[in-house]
Parts: C-alpha cells; structure tokens; sequence
C-alpha cells in the first residue's frame, strides 16, 4: 500500500494505492463508515481486484497489473437527488474526452455509462450514491478500464483494450492523472453551468445515437432507433411501435458482428 498525489484541485490529491483487494468501491465505503472522515478526491487504485462489481451485480474480470481499477470519492451535495444521472454524464464525458485523445472518433459512451471503442467494451463505471434526506451525502464512483491486457478469457466477449487497438504499452499511473484531471475539470463545469450542455454532449457521444441497432426486450429481439436519454437516465429507443423508454434492467444491447 502507497500513496501518490496528481497535480489538481481536489480530485487526486490524496490516491491510495493497493496491492488486491475485493473491491475498490467496496474498500472505499467501508473506510467512509470508519470515523476518520475522507476529504473529497480521494482515489482508491488496486493493481488487483478480486471482486470487482459492474451494473447489476455483474463481475468486473480485469488482469492484475494491466489495467485501471480505481474508485473515487465525491461529495455533490449541490446536486439535487432527482438530477442523479447528471453526475453519471458528467463522469463518462471525462473519461470519453480522454480516451478522444488517444483513439480519436472511436471512444464512445454506450448507455448508461459503459466505456466504447468503436463496438467493444473497453470499460465501465459503477457509481453508488449514498443518500441522507434530500441530499446526496457522498457518491463513490467506482472505474474499470481495459489498458494493457490483450488477452481475456474466452466468455468475456465484444471487449477491447487501449493495447489491442493503438499496439503499445500504457503508463497506468500517469492515465489515472489524466482522468483525474478531466473528471474535476467536468466536475466543476457541472457545479456551474447549466445540465443541459452536459445533456448535450453526452448525447453527441453516445454509441448509436440515432443508429438502427438491435435489443433484447423482454426476451424478445427488436431492431430500433435511440432517440435520446431522459433527464432521470432512461433509454429513448424509437420503435415500430413509437418512441419507449427503458430502464437498465429492462432492455440489452446485442453486440454487431
């Protein structure tokens, strides 16, 4: 276990390093219900993670060493609890205008908040808000991203890494500084300017945005069009049958050949 420290205001100041550990978010909400408080930018990173969580209790498989694993802490109590997702969109633009930096075009963001190259998955954000009375007390924001694995095993399907793609090596420690700095550089711009660029932007980038794409909904497999994202974070997808809107639980995306 170290601690490093990244150049910023607040987010990265304090980054404490692990050598394994279950979870980086599980680890980071049982060091908030210690007494010592945490300040705001805390980062977890683990060079290995043995359980590490996705949406919807999902596993988190990611080779030790190779990738990016970390969580962070945040305390957005300026944001009303109905406007939650803003702080979804928020995170997933700093890490797409990263990842804009090295592979261009191809980084998108894939609904709610899975990280794009091209049609792979190179990675996904976990974010548990804890809430007290109509505040949001403080939100960990837990990150996985593919950097230099190249080899993943055979029932992980559709996923890319920044190695596979660009066929070079990655400096883990100097891409968390990096993310850290554009997630307080988009933190700050959601404190001050209106959601409705964040809305925008997110849109702009979203992977198939305005495409034709099949679902599975219900069971049953649809083709459709996204229209949008709701301002609660639900799927717009236009259909045969109009325009519906999907909760995470309610709709998956069948990956392109």
């Amino acid at each position: 276990m170290q601690n490093n420290t990244f150049s910023g205001l607040f987010i990265g100041k304090n980054v404490l390093k692990l050598n394994k550990v279950n979870s980086t978010n599980t680890y980071l909400k049982d060091a908030l219900s210690k007494s010592a408080p945490l300040k705001e930018g805390t980062v977890i990173m683990a060079e290995e993670q043995f359980a590490g969580r996705g949406q919807t209790n999902n596993t988190w498989v990611s080779e030790p060493g190779k990738n990016l694993t970390f969580s962070l802490l945040l305390t957005p109590h300026f944001l009303a609890i109905n406007k939650q997702f803003d702080l979804n969109k928020t995170i997933c633009l700093a890490i797409n205008d990263v990842l804009t930096k090295y592979i261009g075009d191809m980084a998108k963001i894939k609904w709610p908040n899975d990280v794009y190259a091209g049609g792979h998955k190179m990675g996904g954000i976990l974010i548990e808000n804890v809430i007290q009375g109509d505040q949001i007390k403080y939100a960990i924001i837990g990150v996985g991203l593919n950097v230099n694995q190249t080899e993943f095993p055979i029932s992980i399907k559709n996923v890319t890494s920044l190695k596979q793609i660009l066929h070079t090596d990655y400096d883990l420690q100097m891409l968390l500084s990096e993310i850290c700095q554009s997630i307080e550089v988009r933190y700050l711009q959601l404190q001050s300017i209106e959601a409705s660029k964040l809305t925008s932007e997110y849109l702009s980038q979203l992977y198939l945005i305005n495409q034709r794409g099949d679902f599975l909904i219900n069971g049953i497999k649809e083709s459709g069009r996204i229209h949008g994202v709701t301002l609660e974070g639900y799927l717009e997808i236009e259909l045969s049958s109009g325009i519906k809107k999907f909760g995470l639980k309610e709709i998956e995306f069948i990956p392109v050949d």
